[in-house]
């Protein structure tokens, strides 16, 4: 009898501490993909747009705008390169409300608000704001880049 509470007590701990395990890995993984997102909003408003989802982009990165699909890292740099001219300034800021990660951790994704202000050479400014919602894959370095903007 004393064995059987030995191998149930073992086992219980052994099931717990695995969870325990779980859960820890995934919540680490949750504060890399925010960490990744803070520091991609943060290059996106010091650095510019453009060269932010660039940086944040995986190679097969799909992003839509203005109700289109742009497919791929090479069209998302076409697009902005056309979309922000010099004379206007952009600014795009956001933050992440909600993150979770797939059980695996290959995959994670984040949604929050966003506001875009463009400013012409004229001076008027146009400000829109919404919610943005992003698909983080884990790559072979072990760091995040964007598949879904």
């Amino acid at each position: 009898m004393k064995k059987l509470i030995v191998v149930f007590l073992t086992s219980l701990f052994f099931f717990s501490s695995c969870k325990t395990g779980k859960e820890t890995r995934m919540n680490q993984w949750k504060e890399e993909i925010r960490e990744t997102e803070q520091t991609f909003a943060e290059m996106a408003r010091k650095e510019g747009i453009p060269k932010a989802f660039l940086t944040y982009a995986d190679d097969n990165a799909v992003i839509l705008r203005n109700k289109q699909l742009i497919k791929w890292k090479q069209a998302i740099q076409d697009f902005y390169s056309r979309q922000i001219t010099p004379k206007e300034q952009v600014s795009l800021t956001w933050k992440p409300d909600f993150v979770d990660v797939s059980s695996s951790g290959d995959l994670g994704y984040t949604y929050g608000s966003y506001q875009y202000t463009v400013t012409d050479s004229l001076g008027n400014t146009k400000t829109s704001e919404g919610i943005f919602h992003t698909v983080w894959k884990r790559q072979s370095d072990g760091s995040w880049r964007f598949v879904w903007d």
